[in-house]
């Protein structure tokens, strides 16, 4: 698989992509993902014809308060990632598979909400370019070039960046080979809608803060049976959305 990431401040992203397990899948060439910095395609601002400051952004048409992204700058990076790509099928010399299209998605508060499933959908793509958009937005216009748009949560940030890290992190995660437990991908919480029941190391007493016996006795069967009954507990407790939706299933 390869993800681009058109951003403005790629510099705050290099660190967290070369890191645990996105940096191991990386070394091993199951994943590639690169940076694009949406400035390199700036555009003189136009205040003068002498001016040769550029920009990125400008105020948003009917009036408002912050700037806007460009759709001239987005999609011009969107069709230079594509270009590149092609430019790099011809000379074949990287080890991945060749890709052919892109799937774009535009990281937006007005999204579709990313969930586990849509993180498995997405995983079975051969190549995805995500789009971080930041100020006051991106200009409406770019949604027609783009395949999806995704939101991260019901709230607000600076910029997409981080909701392209939670993509990138919940879709590597899912590639054939990159964790290194067989099945490890399976038994972790939302493969069905349930929290992920209660997790203990050393030591076995911390502070008068013991673990579950149970977990101590080696007893598998009754860990199992353990584990599902606080995964359930939790969920009610915590989301009960979840929580009904489980019953909904099982009654079905």
């Amino acid at each position: 698989m390869q993800i681009d990431i058109l951003t403005l401040f790629p510099q705050g992203l290099e660190a967290f992509l070369t890191q645990s397990i996105l940096g191991k899948a990386q070394q091993k060439k199951l994943i590639r993902i690169n940076l694009c910095n949406l400035r390199n395609f700036a555009v003189p601002n136009g205040r003068q014809a002498t001016d040769k400051r550029k920009t990125v952004d400008g105020r948003p048409y009917g009036g408002g308060i912050g700037m806007i992204l460009r759709p001239d700058i987005v999609v011009g990076a969107i069709e230079s990632v594509r270009e590149k790509e092609k430019s790099r099928k011809k000379k074949k010399t990287e080890t991945l598979p060749q890709i052919t299209n892109p799937y774009v998605i535009l990281l937006d508060p007005k999204g579709n909400i990313f969930n586990q499933k849509k993180a498995e959908r997405l995983a079975k793509k051969d190549w995805l370019i995500l789009v971080c958009g930041h100020y006051e937005g991106v200009d409406a216009r770019v949604e027609n070039f783009v395949d999806e748009t995704v939101s991260i949560g019901d709230y607000i940030l600076a910029g997409g960046e981080a909701a392209a890290l939670v993509l990138v992190d919940a879709i590597t995660r899912l590639l054939p080979g990159v964790l290194a437990k067989t099945g490890a991908k399976e038994i972790e919480s939302f493969q069905e809608p349930l929290l992920e029941y209660p997790q203990y190391t050393k030591p076995a007493n911390f502070r008068g803060l013991k673990v579950p016996e149970v977990l101590l006795t080696g007893n598998q069967r009754e860990i199992i049976k353990w584990r599902k009954r606080e995964a359930l507990r939790l969920t009610r407790s915590q989301r009960p959305d979840l929580f009904e939706k489980l019953k909904r299933i099982r009654k079905d």
